[in-house]
Protein backbone atom coordinates (compact mmCIF):
# COMPACT_ATOMS: atom_id res chain seq x y z
CA UNK A 1 0.00 0.00 0.00
CA UNK A 2 1.47 3.36 -1.42
CA UNK A 3 -0.54 6.83 -0.58
CA UNK A 4 0.43 9.65 -1.72
CA UNK A 5 -0.76 12.38 0.69
CA UNK A 6 -2.72 16.07 -0.67
CA UNK A 7 -1.15 19.04 0.76
CA UNK A 8 -2.81 19.91 3.24
CA UNK A 9 -5.55 22.94 3.53
CA UNK A 10 -5.81 23.60 7.36
CA UNK A 11 -3.09 25.74 8.54
CA UNK A 12 -0.59 24.05 10.96
CA UNK A 13 0.15 25.02 14.72
CA UNK A 14 2.24 23.24 17.38
CA UNK A 15 2.62 25.29 20.12
CA UNK A 16 5.32 23.33 21.73
CA UNK A 17 7.13 20.76 19.99
CA UNK A 18 9.93 18.28 22.13
CA UNK A 19 12.82 17.16 19.77
CA UNK A 20 14.64 14.16 21.64
CA UNK A 21 17.87 14.07 19.73
CA UNK A 22 18.68 17.35 18.62
CA UNK A 23 20.79 16.33 15.14
CA UNK A 24 20.81 16.58 12.13
CA UNK A 25 17.31 15.21 11.29
CA UNK A 26 15.55 16.65 14.92
CA UNK A 27 17.27 20.19 14.37
CA UNK A 28 16.64 20.53 10.74
CA UNK A 29 12.91 19.85 11.16
CA UNK A 30 12.87 22.61 14.46
CA UNK A 31 14.49 24.90 12.05
CA UNK A 32 12.28 24.18 9.63
CA UNK A 33 8.76 24.58 11.39
CA UNK A 34 10.79 27.81 12.63
CA UNK A 35 10.93 29.18 9.33
CA UNK A 36 7.63 29.12 8.75
CA UNK A 37 6.04 30.14 11.37
CA UNK A 38 4.30 27.33 12.80
CA UNK A 39 5.54 26.26 16.31
CA UNK A 40 5.63 27.87 19.54
CA UNK A 41 8.34 26.83 21.14
CA UNK A 42 10.65 24.13 20.37
CA UNK A 43 12.27 22.16 23.55
CA UNK A 44 15.69 20.28 22.98
CA UNK A 45 16.10 16.68 24.92
CA UNK A 46 19.40 15.04 25.20
CA UNK A 47 22.29 13.53 27.00
CA UNK A 48 25.19 15.59 25.11
CA UNK A 49 25.20 19.22 27.03
CA UNK A 50 27.35 20.99 24.41
CA UNK A 51 25.57 19.86 21.54
CA UNK A 52 22.39 21.30 23.52
CA UNK A 53 24.03 24.50 24.08
CA UNK A 54 25.49 24.50 20.43
CA UNK A 55 21.20 24.14 19.32
CA UNK A 56 20.33 26.63 21.19
CA UNK A 57 23.10 29.49 20.13
CA UNK A 58 22.45 28.56 16.81
CA UNK A 59 17.91 28.96 17.10
CA UNK A 60 17.08 25.86 16.42
CA UNK A 61 15.78 24.95 20.02
CA UNK A 62 14.53 28.01 22.29
CA UNK A 63 15.30 25.99 25.22
CA UNK A 64 16.57 22.38 26.34
CA UNK A 65 17.05 20.15 29.26
CA UNK A 66 19.19 16.88 29.69
CA UNK A 67 15.81 15.26 31.74
CA UNK A 68 13.71 13.34 28.93
CA UNK A 69 10.67 13.31 31.38
CA UNK A 70 10.55 16.73 32.11
CA UNK A 71 11.24 17.94 28.80
CA UNK A 72 8.22 15.83 27.36
CA UNK A 73 5.21 16.69 30.05
CA UNK A 74 4.08 20.26 28.20
CA UNK A 75 4.66 19.33 24.41
CA UNK A 76 1.66 19.10 22.06
CA UNK A 77 3.95 17.16 19.76
CA UNK A 78 6.85 14.77 20.60
CA UNK A 79 9.30 13.97 17.83
CA UNK A 80 11.74 11.34 18.60
CA UNK A 81 15.26 11.48 16.56
CA UNK A 82 17.61 9.44 18.53
CA UNK A 83 19.23 5.70 17.24
CA UNK A 84 16.65 3.05 15.91
CA UNK A 85 17.90 0.44 18.43
CA UNK A 86 17.33 3.38 21.24
CA UNK A 87 13.25 3.87 19.94
CA UNK A 88 11.73 2.10 22.12
CA UNK A 89 13.92 2.46 25.24
CA UNK A 90 13.19 6.02 25.13
CA UNK A 91 9.15 6.13 24.31
CA UNK A 92 8.97 3.94 27.52
CA UNK A 93 10.70 6.57 29.50
CA UNK A 94 8.71 9.51 27.57
CA UNK A 95 5.39 8.47 27.35
CA UNK A 96 3.98 8.20 30.68
CA UNK A 97 4.69 11.76 30.97
CA UNK A 98 3.02 13.32 27.90
CA UNK A 99 -0.12 14.81 28.48
CA UNK A 100 -3.23 13.45 27.23
CA UNK A 101 -4.40 14.94 23.53
CA UNK A 102 0.07 14.71 22.46
CA UNK A 103 1.09 12.93 19.61
CA UNK A 104 4.34 11.29 19.53
CA UNK A 105 6.25 10.36 16.26
CA UNK A 106 10.00 9.51 15.32
CA UNK A 107 12.42 9.52 12.08
CA UNK A 108 13.50 6.02 12.53
CA UNK A 109 14.67 4.36 9.40
CA UNK A 110 13.11 0.57 10.50
CA UNK A 111 9.33 0.75 11.21
CA UNK A 112 8.23 -2.67 12.33
CA UNK A 113 10.18 -3.24 14.89
CA UNK A 114 9.85 0.30 16.22
CA UNK A 115 5.70 -0.08 15.93
CA UNK A 116 5.57 -3.49 17.27
CA UNK A 117 7.89 -2.24 20.45
CA UNK A 118 6.35 1.50 21.15
CA UNK A 119 2.30 0.69 20.38
CA UNK A 120 2.12 -1.44 23.21
CA UNK A 121 3.42 1.18 25.62
CA UNK A 122 0.93 4.19 24.30
CA UNK A 123 -1.07 4.99 27.32
CA UNK A 124 -4.77 6.19 26.87
CA UNK A 125 -4.99 9.86 25.40
CA UNK A 126 -1.83 9.77 23.56
CA UNK A 127 -1.33 8.75 19.79
CA UNK A 128 1.70 7.37 17.79
CA UNK A 129 2.51 8.14 14.45
CA UNK A 130 5.44 6.09 13.21
CA UNK A 131 7.23 8.18 10.00
CA UNK A 132 10.64 8.15 8.08
CA UNK A 133 11.66 11.29 7.09
CA UNK A 134 14.06 10.45 3.94
CA UNK A 135 16.53 12.35 4.03
CA UNK A 136 19.74 13.29 5.42
CA UNK A 137 23.29 14.00 4.73
CA UNK A 138 27.03 11.95 6.33
CA UNK A 139 26.88 14.85 9.11
CA UNK A 140 25.33 15.16 12.47
CA UNK A 141 24.90 17.30 16.02
CA UNK A 142 22.82 20.34 15.89
CA UNK A 143 25.36 22.31 14.27
CA UNK A 144 24.98 20.05 10.85
CA UNK A 145 21.07 20.74 11.05
CA UNK A 146 19.78 23.31 8.16
CA UNK A 147 16.08 24.26 7.31
CA UNK A 148 16.24 22.93 3.81
CA UNK A 149 17.03 19.38 4.53
CA UNK A 150 13.54 18.00 3.64
CA UNK A 151 12.36 20.73 1.09
CA UNK A 152 11.83 18.16 -2.02
CA UNK A 153 12.11 15.07 -0.56
CA UNK A 154 9.73 11.89 0.82
CA UNK A 155 8.50 11.57 4.49
CA UNK A 156 6.91 8.11 5.00
CA UNK A 157 4.34 7.38 7.42
CA UNK A 158 3.33 4.10 8.56
CA UNK A 159 0.23 4.69 10.23
CA UNK A 160 -1.71 1.39 12.21
CA UNK A 161 -5.02 0.45 13.16
CA UNK A 162 -4.85 2.38 16.15
CA UNK A 163 -3.60 5.82 14.45
CA UNK A 164 -6.05 8.08 14.89
CA UNK A 165 -6.91 10.32 11.65
CA UNK A 166 -6.50 13.83 13.60
CA UNK A 167 -2.70 12.66 14.71
CA UNK A 168 -2.03 11.30 11.09
CA UNK A 169 -3.11 14.51 9.81
CA UNK A 170 -1.05 16.79 12.22
CA UNK A 171 2.20 14.98 11.89
CA UNK A 172 2.11 14.80 7.89
CA UNK A 173 1.08 18.51 7.65
CA UNK A 174 4.20 19.14 10.32
CA UNK A 175 6.65 17.60 7.84
CA UNK A 176 4.29 18.79 4.58
CA UNK A 177 4.89 22.76 6.02
CA UNK A 178 9.02 21.24 6.47
CA UNK A 179 8.71 20.51 2.23
CA UNK A 180 8.19 16.88 2.16
CA UNK A 181 5.73 15.07 0.35
CA UNK A 182 3.95 12.79 2.72
CA UNK A 183 3.40 8.77 1.38
CA UNK A 184 1.90 6.47 3.43
CA UNK A 185 2.91 3.00 3.82
CA UNK A 186 2.61 -0.39 5.62
CA UNK A 187 5.44 -1.09 7.69
CA UNK A 188 6.56 -4.27 6.40
CA UNK A 189 6.40 -2.74 3.30
CA UNK A 190 8.85 0.55 4.27
CA UNK A 191 10.95 -1.54 5.46
CA UNK A 192 11.79 -3.67 2.32
CA UNK A 193 11.83 -0.69 0.28
CA UNK A 194 14.31 1.12 2.57
CA UNK A 195 16.33 -1.67 2.62
CA UNK A 196 16.80 -1.84 -1.21
CA UNK A 197 16.86 1.75 -1.52
CA UNK A 198 18.51 3.19 1.48
CA UNK A 199 19.99 0.63 3.88
CA UNK A 200 21.54 -1.33 1.19
CA UNK A 201 23.59 1.35 -0.31
CA UNK A 202 25.22 2.58 3.10
CA UNK A 203 26.24 -1.40 3.24
CA UNK A 204 27.93 -1.29 0.01
CA UNK A 205 29.20 2.07 0.16
CA UNK A 206 30.66 1.16 3.92
CA UNK A 207 31.89 -2.62 2.36
CA UNK A 208 33.63 -0.88 -0.85
CA UNK A 209 35.77 1.46 1.29
CA UNK A 210 37.15 -1.44 3.39
CA UNK A 211 37.38 -3.50 0.16
CA UNK A 212 39.46 -0.72 -1.55
CA UNK A 213 41.67 -0.18 1.52
CA UNK A 214 42.71 -3.03 1.38
CA UNK A 215 43.85 -3.54 -2.24
CA UNK A 216 46.68 -2.06 -1.35
CA UNK A 217 50.50 -3.52 -1.25
CA UNK A 218 53.09 -3.14 1.05
CA UNK A 219 51.63 -0.40 2.98
CA UNK A 220 50.62 1.48 -0.27
CA UNK A 221 47.50 4.21 0.19
CA UNK A 222 45.27 3.11 -2.01
CA UNK A 223 42.46 5.46 -1.07
CA UNK A 224 44.81 8.02 -1.05
CA UNK A 225 44.38 8.24 -5.13
CA UNK A 226 40.61 8.13 -5.06
CA UNK A 227 38.78 10.11 -7.35
CA UNK A 228 35.79 12.22 -7.97
CA UNK A 229 33.49 8.99 -8.68
CA UNK A 230 34.85 6.91 -5.72
CA UNK A 231 34.55 9.64 -3.60
CA UNK A 232 30.88 10.45 -4.41
CA UNK A 233 29.65 6.88 -4.36
CA UNK A 234 31.20 6.53 -1.24
CA UNK A 235 29.84 9.67 0.54
CA UNK A 236 27.82 7.73 2.79
CA UNK A 237 29.73 6.09 4.36
CA UNK A 238 30.79 8.69 6.55
CA UNK A 239 27.71 8.59 7.91
CA UNK A 240 27.18 7.85 12.06
CA UNK A 241 28.50 4.06 12.47
CA UNK A 242 26.11 3.56 15.47
CA UNK A 243 23.07 4.76 13.53
CA UNK A 244 23.86 2.48 10.86
CA UNK A 245 24.71 -0.49 13.00
CA UNK A 246 21.36 0.00 14.68
CA UNK A 247 19.63 -0.11 11.04
CA UNK A 248 21.75 -3.11 10.09
CA UNK A 249 20.40 -5.07 13.63
CA UNK A 250 16.93 -3.97 13.57
CA UNK A 251 16.02 -4.16 9.54
CA UNK A 252 18.34 -7.42 8.93
CA UNK A 253 15.86 -9.47 7.54
CA UNK A 254 15.31 -7.39 5.12
CA UNK A 255 18.50 -6.27 4.78
CA UNK A 256 19.87 -10.15 4.14
CA UNK A 257 17.30 -10.53 1.26
CA UNK A 258 18.18 -7.07 -0.89
CA UNK A 259 22.26 -8.26 0.37
CA UNK A 260 21.68 -11.47 -1.36
CA UNK A 261 19.96 -10.07 -4.68
CA UNK A 262 23.12 -8.17 -4.86
CA UNK A 263 25.76 -10.57 -4.47
CA UNK A 264 23.69 -12.46 -7.15
CA UNK A 265 24.01 -9.40 -9.62
CA UNK A 266 27.85 -8.57 -8.79
CA UNK A 267 28.36 -12.41 -9.05
CA UNK A 268 26.94 -12.03 -12.87
CA UNK A 269 29.34 -9.30 -13.42
CA UNK A 270 31.99 -10.97 -11.94
CA UNK A 271 31.29 -13.83 -14.55
CA UNK A 272 31.35 -11.67 -17.59
CA UNK A 273 34.04 -9.64 -16.88
CA UNK A 274 36.19 -13.37 -16.64
CA UNK A 275 34.58 -14.63 -19.72
CA UNK A 276 35.22 -11.47 -21.23
CA UNK A 277 31.32 -11.22 -22.81
CA UNK A 278 31.60 -7.50 -24.08
CA UNK A 279 27.92 -8.47 -24.96
CA UNK A 280 26.85 -9.27 -22.09
CA UNK A 281 28.64 -6.59 -20.51
CA UNK A 282 27.75 -4.15 -22.67
CA UNK A 283 24.00 -5.16 -21.81
CA UNK A 284 24.49 -5.23 -17.90
CA UNK A 285 25.61 -1.71 -18.09
CA UNK A 286 23.18 -0.02 -20.47
CA UNK A 287 20.49 -1.84 -18.76
CA UNK A 288 21.69 -0.23 -15.41
CA UNK A 289 22.18 3.15 -17.08
CA UNK A 290 18.72 3.41 -17.91
CA UNK A 291 17.34 2.11 -15.12
CA UNK A 292 19.29 5.13 -13.13
CA UNK A 293 18.58 7.99 -15.79
CA UNK A 294 14.27 7.03 -15.51
CA UNK A 295 14.97 8.08 -11.63
CA UNK A 296 13.26 11.45 -11.29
Amino acid sequence: MVNDMQTPVAPLWIDRLAIVGVGLIGGSLALALKRAGVVGEVVGIGRGLENLRTARSLGVVDRFTQELEAGVADADVVFLATPVLTLPQVAARALPHMKSGAVLTDGGSVKASVVAAIEPLLPDGVQFVPGHPVAGTEQSGAAAAFPTLYEGRRCILTPTARTAAAALDLVARMWQTAGSEVVLMDVEQHDRVLAATSHLPHMVAYALVNAVSACGREGEDVLRFSAGGFRDFTRIASSDPTMWRDIAISNRTALLETLEIFEATLAELKRDIAGQQDEALYEFFQRSKQRRDAIR
